[in-house]
């Protein structure tokens, strides 16, 4: 089903009031803006129900780069098999939990790196987006997040769209052209298409 942001905001507010917590899956290919559309509908949720969000991102599951370069996939890093999925799912079940805060760890773009422990889901908090590539990627191990969500939303992005974005990407982090288009057509592109080809289908989905 086709939503815009503005009608998600008042459906989830109204499918929180029917649970303890609400746990909500924002999947999308790398380049579609999942932490920008988590961050703009959590401020939306915050600004009618105070402190009632938080969002949760997949991202600070990915494996350090020495155990990727000891795995030889530093080249591939962003693919299914550089995450701790199953690190991953433990959190996932752990915040099914609301009597206590959980600590959860964030990615750092700059450093390249995981952060543990750099965020905070606080106990009150009722409506969590989680966002990130494979939360719909229907092959193991990812297929046994399915039960997890509550919610499911998927970002729909025009091919040609997506790789302007991950080349623009890659310049900004400093790569010239040649480099930044290398990088997005060798890894970020089929990592892209997977997602696109292999997700199951969402309740809901956004045309970004």
């Amino acid at each position: 089903m086709l939503i815009t942001l503005d009608d998600l905001v008042p459906e989830l507010l109204a499918r929180a009031a029917k649970t303890k917590r609400l746990i909500v899956a924002i999947a999308g290919p790398p380049g579609a803006g999942k932490s920008t559309v988590a961050t703009t509908l959590c401020a939306a949720i915050n600004a009618r129900d105070p402190v009632a969000a938080a969002v949760v991102p997949m991202d600070g599951f990915h494996l350090d780069n020495a155990i990727l370069d000891a795995r030889n996939l530093r080249k591939r890093k962003g693919s299914p098999p550089t995450f701790d999925c199953a690190g991953f799912e433990v959190l996932l079940k752990r915040l099914r939990d609301i009597s206590e805060d959980v600590v959860i760890p964030l990615f750092d773009r700059k450093l390249d790196l995981a952060r543990a422990g750099a965020g905070i889901v606080k106990a009150g908090q009722r409506i969590l987006l989680v966002e990130g590539n494979y939360l719909l990627l229907n092959q193991p191990p990812w297929d046994r997040l399915a039960p997890l969500f509550d919610v499911t939303i998927f970002l729909d992005v025009d091919r040609i769209e997506l790789e302007n974005r991950l080349v623009q990407r890659w310049l900004g982090f400093g790569y010239n052209v040649g480099s930044a288009q290398q990088r997005a057509l060798s890894n970020d592109m089929p990592n892209a298409e997977l997602v696109v080809e292999e997700s199951r289908p969402a309740d809901f989905t956004i045309s970004n």
